[in-house]
């Protein structure tokens, strides 16, 4: 850490929080960590700036915060499978997270969160847009709250990933799926969060195609209101900490034929749950 005190500056009233006052490079207190840890409750995402790490240092920050996870497709530093190679340029036919997601979702037990470091930026452009999903949800109607607590969201790796990735060197042989909640209990808060996304949710397991389709589009439309969303415009060195629980993020490609290259280390999580309200109003975490 350097001497100044660490800062936490709210971006938007409802997700994002700039950190000053830190040098992640360095090895951190518990009480930093924790600090941290209890910001990225609060805020959802939290941003760095000025963050120059090696792979190393990149993972052990991750490391604090749990077992790092493997990506199941994209490819990765070959001395270092921890670390997701995040690149767009004029050569691309596509870029990573080009639209709204929540990271590797497909998994049974999709990831914590994301650490994102850009290293190469363009004169212009290349924002990322974090979304609420805890936002998302409570400002839905009651009785739909209630509804989709009841549906299971069916989500698809190889509907994704085959198009941009191809079937080479997958983590397990063959392309994840999985079948989560669509209201997700965030295991730490307590809060409920809409658990569905453009990438990778294919439908509602408990309805007819033509009901999960109509419900689906307007889920995905609704997760992507301003009103849940901070911007986060990179600048060299730039660091962004997401909860995967209950955020939703879109990188924009809007810099073609810049660059705009980064490396992720991405952090385990476990397996979404569902728990209704208790007597008082609170949610039962196991």
């Amino acid at each position: 850490m350097t001497d100044s005190p660490l800062r936490v500056d709210p971006i938007s009233p409802v997700i994002g929080a700039e950190i000053s006052g830190i040098d992640l490079s360095a090895p951190l207190t518990p009480e930093v960590v924790e600090t941290l840890h209890q910001a990225l409750m609060t805020h959802l995402v939290l941003f760095f700036r000025d963050q120059a790490l090696s792979f190393e240092q990149h993972k052990a920050f991750g490391r604090h915060f749990g077992d790092l996870h493997i990506h199941p497709a994209a490819p990765k530093d070959v001395d270092h499978p921890e670390i997701l190679v995040v690149h767009g340029d004029a050569t691309v036919k596509f870029v990573a997270g080009e639209l709204w997601h929540s990271d590797v979702s497909c998994d049974v037990e999709p990831p914590l969160g994301s650490i994102l470091r850009i290293e190469q930026v363009p004169t212009s452009g290349g924002d990322t847009l974090f979304a609420s999903m805890y936002a998302a949800y409570e400002a839905l109607s009651g009785r739909l709250q209630r509804f989709l607590g009841e549906l299971t969201a069916v989500h698809d790796g190889q509907q994704y990933y085959v198009g941009r990735y191809g079937g080479r060197d997958l983590r397990d042989g063959a392309y994840p799926s999985a079948e989560h909640p669509a209201i997700r209990t965030h295991p730490v808060t307590g809060r409920q969060a809409l658990y569905v996304n453009e990438v990778f949710t294919t439908g509602f397991k408990e309805l007819k195609q033509a009901e999960s389709n109509a419900l689906l589009s307007f889920v995905l439309k609704h997760c992507a209101a301003p009103e849940f969303q901070c911007r986060f415009r990179w600048r060299q060195n730039s660091v962004a900490f997401w909860d995967n629980r209950c955020t939703q993020h879109h990188a924009i490609w809007d810099y073609y034929p810049q660059t705009r290259h980064g490396y992720r280390v991405t952090i385990k999580g476990d397996r979404p749950f569902y728990a209704e309200a208790d007597v008082d109003g609170r949610r039962a975490v196991p």
